[in-house]
C-alpha cells in the first residue's frame, strides 16, 4: 500500500501525517516549523527502524486511532459493542480530507458496522485542536463504552511528564517526573473535572514543553503509555476524553456521537506555551473576547457578611467598597427562600422577603447610585431536601429508586437530562434577571455528582443547554464558573462564561502557586484573584495587606473581605492597589505572560508585556538563605530597545528599608532590554511575604 504524506503548518509549527489507504495513519512530525523544502518521504525514513526480536512479524502502528490489534496492547481509543458483545475493531483508513490548517482522516470498519473520523485544526497560538467522532454503519444499535477526544503519538524526544492534582483549597499542584514504563492514568468521578487533573498534562523534552487539555466539564480521563512492550515503535501513547459509565451511549443506526474537544500546544519554553493558551483562549474559546470591556474589580459580600444579610448592612458594606474604588458588588449566598444558614432552601431561587422586604431593589439601587454594578451568587444545579422544591419535585433529583439519598454539604443534584428540570431553572434565573439590573452571576457548583444513575454524560450535557439557553436570553450577562473553588475550570465551561474561581484560598502565598498553575493554560483576565482578610479563614495565616494586594493585582482583582475591619492604613493600601490595578488591566489582560526564573524557589515572578509597556511581579514567600537574593531577571524584552523601570508604590513595609536609591527608583532607571534580561533587578526579596510590583514603559 502506498504511504503519502499531508503537511500542516501554523506560524512557528509543522504537522505531518502519513495515511494510508487501507492502513493506518500515523503522526510524522510534530514541532518547530519545517523548511518548504523538506522531503517528507526522506523524514519518514529517517526515524525507520528495522523490526527487533520480539515484535510482531509486521509491527503495529497504532498512530492517530490506536486499537487492539496486530499485537499493539494499549489502551484502544474506543471500544464498542453490539448486542452487549464486545467488538474487536480494526478500522482502515478510507479517505481524508485537507481544508486549509485542518485535517479529517476517516476510518471504516466494515465489519464491525462503524466509522470513525479524527479530526485536527491548527488554531490561534498554534493550538492544535482534536476531536473524533463514529457513526454507526451497521443495521442493530452499536453501543459506544469509550471514544478518545486525542490520540497522540507522542514524539520520541518528550521524556517528562507534569501532571497535576489537588484538593480543596488547594488545586493544580505539579508533579514533574519521568515517563515511566507504569506511565500514568487518571479519572475523575465526581460529575465534574474535580481537583485531581484529569484533564490537563505537561510534557517535556528539556526546555520544550507540549500541553494538552480535554475542554470538558463533566469526568474526563487521561492516560499516557510508554511502549515498554516493545510492540510498536517505542513511542509513549498519550489519550484523553470523556468518560461514562458503559451502556450510556447507544448509537442508532445511521447516527454519530461526537467527543468534547481536546486541545494541545507545542512552544520552546513553558511562557511560550502558557501565550499559545491564552492566544487560543482569546481567539476561539472565550464568549465574544474581542468585545469585552475592562475587567471590574469585584466585592464579593461572603467574607464580610456570609448568612448576615440585611438592606442596612450590605448598603454599609457597598458604600464602603465604593469608597475603595470598587467597581461590581457581588451578594453571596443567603439572599434567597428560607436561606439563612447553608442547609437549606437550594432551589427555592426567589428574594427572601424576611431579608429584603423591598425585594433588591432598593439595594441594586443604591449599588448603581455609587458608582458600581451588582452581582448575585447562585447555585442552581443543585436541591436542599430542606426546601420548597425538594417537597413539591422529590423525583427530581439524582437518585437510584429504593437507595438511601445520600447528601453532601446538605445538597442533593438536579437532574439535569430533565427537560422540566432545565425548564425550571431556567424561569427562575430568567426572571431574575428580567426583574433585576444584574450584571454577573457567580455560579456555583459544590456537591458532587453521586449517584450518577447512569447520567455522568448527561448532566454535563444538561447543563450546557441550560447555561447555552440563559446566555442567548442574556448575552450581556457575564458568568463565572464556581465549584468550590476550581473544581469545575475547563475550555468548554469557558466557552459559555466570563471568569472562573480558581480556589477558595485567598491565603497570598498559597494565591501564587495557584495562580502560577492555572495561568500555564488560563490567561489572567479569566482568573478571579481576591484580597482575603487577615488572618486567612483557611490557613489562618496572617499577611500584610501590601502583600496580599499586590498578588491578587495579577489576576481578576478583587476583594473578599470587610473593609470596616481593615485599618485606615490598610484602606488606604488596598485602595491604592486597585488604582494600580485599573492602571494596569490593560497590559495585564491583553498582554503576553511570561513566567520568571529566580535561584530562590520561594521567590515567585511574572510578568506581562504588551506594546510598550510591561508589568512584573516579584514575591518572596519565605525567609531567604541570601541576605542579598539573586537579581531578578526581566523576559520578553527587546534586547536593543531602552526601558524606564520603576517600582510603583505603594511599597513593602518590611522590605523598602533595603531600597537603595528610593527616588531613582521613583523618577525610573533607564536601562536596555538586554540589561534587564541578563543583568536584571537587585530588588530586596529577603524577608518572607514581601512583593514588588516592576513597571516598564519604552523609551522611543
Amino acid at each position: 500500500m502506498r504511504v503519502e504524506f499531508v503537511r500542516l503548518d501554523g506560524e512557528r509549527l509543522t504537522l505531518v501525517l502519513a495515511l494510508e489507504k487501507g492502513g493506518a495513519a500515523d503522526c510524522l512530525h510534530l514541532g518547530a516549523r519545517l523548511p518548504a523544502s523538506e522531503c517528507l518521504a526522506a523524514l519518514a525514513a529517517a526515524r525507520t527502524r528495522g523490526r527487533h526480536e520480539s515484535q510482531p512479524d509486521v509491527p503495529p502502528c497504532p498512530g492517530l486511532l490506536p486499537e487492539r490489534k496486530a499485537g499493539w496492547g494499549g489502551t484502544p481509543a474506543l471500544e464498542i459493542r453490539r448486542g452487549g458483545a464486545q467488538i474487536a475493531t480494526d478500522f482502515r483508513v478510507s479517505e481524508w480530507e485537507v481544508d486549509g490548517s485542518g485535517i479529517a482522516v476517516t476510518f471504516a470498519d466494515p465489519a464491525a458496522g462503524a466509522e470513525v473520523i479524527v479530526r485536527w485544526q491548527i488554531s490561534a497560538g498554534d493550538v492544535l485542536r482534536a476531536r473524533l467522532e463514529i457513526t454507526n454503519t451497521g443495521d442493530t444499535p452499536l453501543e459506544l463504552d469509550r471514544l478518545a477526544a486525542l490520540a497522540l503519538p507522542v514524539p520520541a524526544r518528550f521524556t517528562e511528564m507534569t501532571s497535576y492534582s489537588g484538593r480543596w483549597a488547594a488545586e493544580m499542584q505539579e508533579h514533574r517526573r519521568a515517563i515511566r514504563p507504569d506511565g500514568l492514568r487518571r479519572e475523575s468521578t465526581i460529575g465534574k473535572p474535580g481537583f485531581g487533573g484529569a484533564g490537563w498534562l505537561l510534557l517535556h523534552a528539556g526546555q520544550e514543553a507540549l500541553g494538552a487539555h480535554l475542554g470538558w466539564s463533566g469526568d474526563a480521563w487521561l492516560t499516557i503509555e510508554p511502549d515498554a512492550q516493545g510492540a510498536g515503535d517505542g513511542r509513549a501513547m498519550l489519550l484523553m476524553g470523556a468518560a461514562w459509565d458503559a451502556g450510556t451511549v447507544t448509537l442508532a443506526p445511521g447516527t454519530r456521537f461526537e467527543t468534547p474537544e481536546a486541545v494541545i500546544a507545542l512552544a520552546p519554553d513553558r511562557s511560550a506555551l502558557a501565550q499559545a493558551f491564552h492566544a487560543h483562549m482569546r481567539s476561539g474559546v472565550l464568549p465574544a473576547r474581542a468585545a469585552w470591556g475592562a475587567r471590574k474589580v469585584h466585592l464579593n459580600s461572603w467574607e464580610a457578611l456570609g448568612f448576615d444579610l440585611s438592606d442596612a448592612g450590605l448598603i454599609a458594606l457597598a458604600e464602603s467598597a465604593a469608597g475603595l474604588g470598587i467597581e461590581r458588588f457581588v451578594l453571596d449566598d443567603g439572599w434567597f427562600g428560607g436561606r439563612r444558614n447553608d442547609g437549606t432552601s437550594l432551589g427555592d431561587w426567589f428574594v427572601s422577603d424576611a431579608v429584603f422586604p423591598q425585594g433588591l431593589g432598593p439595594l441594586i439601587a443604591r449599588v448603581h447610585a455609587l458608582g458600581m454594578d451588582f452581582g448575585l451568587w447562585v447555585e442552581p444545579e443543585m436541591v436542599s431536601p430542606e426546601s420548597d422544591l425538594y417537597r413539591a419535585h422529590p423525583d427530581w433529583c439524582l437518585h437510584a429508586e429504593g437507595r438511601e439519598r445520600a447528601t453532601m454539604r446538605g445538597q442533593l443534584v438536579l437532574d439535569l437530562t430533565r427537560a422540566e428540570v432545565r425548564d425550571y431553572l431556567f424561569g427562575c434565573l430568567d426572571g431574575l434577571l428580567r426583574d433585576h439590573a444584574i450584571a454577573y452571576l457567580k455560579w456555583d457548583h459544590n456537591r458532587d455528582l453521586f449517584p450518577a444513575a447512569g447520567q455522568r454524560l448527561g448532566q454535563t450535557e444538561g447543563f450546557y443547554a441550560l447555561l447555552d439557553r440563559l446566555r442567548a436570553a442574556h448575552p450581556q450577562v457575564e458568568i463565572e464558573s464556581c465549584s468550590s473553588g476550581g473544581g469545575r475550570i475547563d475550555f468548554g465551561v469557558l466557552t459559555r462564561c466570563h471568569r472562573v474561581w480558581p480556589s477558595d484560598n485567598n491565603d497570598p502565598i498559597e494565591r501564587l502557586r495557584i495562580m502560577r498553575a492555572w495561568s500555564q493554560f488560563l490567561p489572567l483576565e479569566v482568573l478571579g484573584s481576591h484580597v482575603g482578610p487577615s488572618p486567612n479563614p483557611i490557613t489562618g495565616r496572617r499577611t500584610t495587606m501590601d502583600f496580599r494586594a499586590k498578588v491578587a493585582l495579577f489576576g481578576h482583582m478583587g476583594v473578599e473581605a470587610d473593609p470596616a475591619r481593615m485599618s485606615e492604613k490598610e484602606r488606604e493600601c488596598l485602595a491604592a492597589h486597585i488604582a494600580l490595578y485599573k492602571d494596569w488591566r490593560s497590559v495585564l489582560h491583553n498582554g503576553a505572560l511570561h513566567r520568571l526564573a529566580h535561584p530562590d524557589p520561594n521567590v515567585t515572578g511574572m510578568m506581562v508585556t504588551h506594546c510598550d509597556k510591561a508589568l512584573a511581579l516579584a514575591a518572596q514567600t519565605a525567609f531567604s538563605p541570601e541576605f542579598d537574593a539573586a537579581p531578578l531577571r526581566l523576559a520578553g524584552l527587546e534586547p536593543q530597545a531602552r526601558y524606564r523601570v520603576t517600582l510603583p508604590e505603594p511599597w513593602s513595609p518590611k522590605a523598602r528599608h533595603y531600597l537603595a536609591n528610593p527616588d531613582a527608583w521613583r523618577n525610573g532607571l533607564v536601562l536596555s532590554g538586554a540589561a534587564l534580561m541578563t543583568q536584571g533587578l537587585a530588588l530586596p526579596l529577603t524577608h518572607p511575604e514581601t512583593a514588588w510590583l516592576i513597571a516598564l514603559e519604552t523609551i522611543a
